[in-house]
């Protein structure tokens, strides 16, 4: 179904990075509107990741997009540079107004399809690029993403001239010495190394040519994603005002499957390609098994991603960290004080397994997307090191084990982890994890450290009041202890924590305040509106002074990032119920 002028649509630091990709060319320019058609009605309903966005947008729209987008990019045209997204190999460099104003309609869209194992890189090479676009850097692609042997996929865009369009295409394909090819009666032009360009049913697609051959298979009958259920009942529940949307369906896999078409030189895809099992897995970590869209709504103060989750037709399907769940957002406000950064989580024993595998997936992503590094990561402190670190004894309590479960998840209720205090000397943290059976989450401190003992860390016995076992770990990447311990909490409930050191195991067991209290939860409530609870919460200039304070802000894992995260002011996070099985999460950046 198109997509209405009154209900626009919508991957942190990683989704951050993400947002771009619906952000596909440069806003603002003058122009004449085309079809203004949907891009998605030439997508097929297989493709498990789609983003789709309004490239020229007009009128409030416009307006709140270049707001956000110039305090973000510190840029006056802040889309301009995204045009690189079009450039393929041997092309000069592009000029908007001069090369793709001319013909480009108001809407356009990206999908993935598949990609092959030994090119994985080259998904994370087409977040790059357009990330480049935002922040700026070299905007000239050494290798286009999409190709035989790449991400299999295409960009498909709108138009409002297709003979100009056509020639703009046939331009781009002649530099990358393209050959005129044909297919069920559409031609297109192809090169050897697999990029097909053409012009179908009035898309200008660049991409792949299994890519462009599912498009034209699409508008010949096939079944579109526009028209698919999922899609479409997602698309009817969208917010007013988006400028940008990102559909994910878990039930499709971005490893190796066959798409329509997908003969002759596009070759065959394999499993396992390690930037589809990243984005896979921090699709998973974000949106669980459920169908997921996600749209971009944006204002002169904000910007605000609201993640709208259905059910896939499993029975086990989960929501992921984003979910509306009201355990989280009770454990949310249950954690001590007034932190710069707090989450709350809800049946840890069914979903911690998923949080932490996507959160190590999210780690190796914003390692891949900061680049090559001459950096030894054993050289002092750095930001992959802390968190693996802090993940060791989250991956064992999760492991997928008779054992695990018995022992650990078993016992595991609501969940929430925060991070506290302005300086180092300061700093307090750690997971809480209630138990709803305080025998067997004391006895799992002990078994815990044995697990730590085996993977290298130094455990000892501690004694922390009121706790009614405890110990210290010493573990690689950290330069801190944790201490673990199990013990009454104040209101009464068991509650095991993994913690930055004593104070944090007391802050939680014994809090002056909880932050259900704090004026910034309540900050967080007023930011998110349409009465949801909050279940994240995020301070950004304390964030970012305690990561300059032990020069993480230059580490390659985040430093591609940071001119982001200084635009930012708070985050708040929190979800409900739209009714229809439909639930929504809505993250609101607060902007400088």
């Amino acid at each position: 179904m198109p997509v209405h002028p009154h209900k626009p649509r919508r991957r942190a630091a990683a989704l951050l990075t993400t947002l771009a990709v619906g952000m596909l060319a440069g806003c603002g320019s003058s122009h004449t509107t085309g079809t203004a058609a949907d891009p998605a009605a030439a997508v097929p309903a297989s493709a498990p990741f789609y983003a789709g966005a309004t490239v020229r947008p007009d009128g409030a729209l416009k307006a709140d997009a270049l707001a956000a987008g110039r305090t973000l990019t510190h840029q006056a045209n802040p889309y301009l540079r995204l045009v690189a997204a079009l450039q393929t190999p041997g092309s000069p460099a592009l000029d908007f107004n001069r090369d793709v104003a001319p013909w480009l309609g108001a809407r356009a869209g990206i999908f993935l399809s598949s990609s092959d194992a030994s090119n994985g890189s080259k998904i994370g090479q087409l977040l790059s690029l357009l990330q480049q676009g935002l922040l700026g850097g070299s905007s000239a692609a050494s290798e286009w993403p999409f190709s035989a042997k790449g991400a299999q996929g295409a960009i498909v865009l709108d138009t409002s001239d297709v003979a100009k369009a056509r020639s703009f295409l046939a331009g781009q394909a002649r530099r990358a010495g393209a050959q005129a090819v044909g297919y069920r009666g559409v031609a297109y032009l192809r090169t050897s190394g697999g990029v097909a360009f053409g012009v179908v049913d009035r898309f200008a697609v660049i991409g792949s040519e299994s890519g462009l051959r599912s498009v034209i298979d699409t508008t010949l009958g096939g079944p579109s994603l526009a028209r698919s259920a999922g899609y479409a009942k997602l698309l009817a529940s969208a917010p007013y005002g988006a400028l940008a949307h990102i559909y994910a369906n878990p039930g499709t896999s971005l490893s190796s499957r066959s798409t329509p078409g997908s003969g002759g030189a596009s070759g065959s895809t394999s499993r396992g390609s390690a930037g589809a099992q990243g984005l896979s897995s921090l699709q998973r970590l974000l949106t669980g098994t459920r169908l997921a869209n996600v749209s971009l709504v944006p204002s002169a103060t904000s910007i605000a991603l609201d993640a709208d989750t259905l059910a896939s037709g499993s029975a086990t399907a989960s929501g992921g960290l984003l979910s509306s769940s009201s355990a989280g957002a009770q454990a949310l406000g249950e954690l001590p004080g007034d932190p710069w950064l707090a989450a709350g989580l809800g049946d840890a024993g069914a979903t911690l397994a998923g949080d932490v595998q996507g959160l190590s997936s999210l780690v190796s992503l914003g390692s891949s997307l900061g680049g090559p590094t001459s950096e030894s990561p054993s050289a002092g402190i750095n930001l992959k090191g802390l968190l693996e670190g802090f993940l060791t004894p989250l991956n064992a309590l999760s492991a997928n084990t008779a054992e695990a479960r018995r022992d650990f998840q078993s016992w595991m209720g609501s969940a929430g982890i925060f991070a506290s205090g302005s300086s180092l000397l300061e700093l307090k943290g750690g997971v809480v994890i209630t138990s709803k059976n305080p025998a067997l989450s004391r006895t799992a401190v002990a078994k815990l450290a044995t697990l730590l003992r085996k993977a290298g860390g130094s455990v000892q016995p501690t004694s922390i009041p009121g706790t009614d076992a405890a110990v210290t770990a010493r573990l690689t990447g950290l330069p801190v202890a944790l201490d673990i311990a199990d013990g009454p909490a104040a209101n009464g409930q068991t509650k095991f924590v993994i913690g930055l050191g004593e104070a944090s195991v007391a802050d939680v067991l014994r809090p002056s305040s909880t932050f259900s209290s704090a004026a910034s939860y309540s900050a967080a409530g007023t930011a998110l509106g349409e009465g949801g609870q909050p279940s994240l919460t995020v301070d950004f200039p304390t964030l970012l002074s305690l990561l300059e304070g032990v020069g993480l802000s230059e580490d390659p894992t985040i430093s591609k990032f940071v001119p982001y995260l200084r635009s930012f002011t708070t985050l708040a996070g929190g979800g409900h119920s739209l009714g229809g099985g439909i639930e929504r999460f809505r993250l609101v950046l607060g902007l400088q």
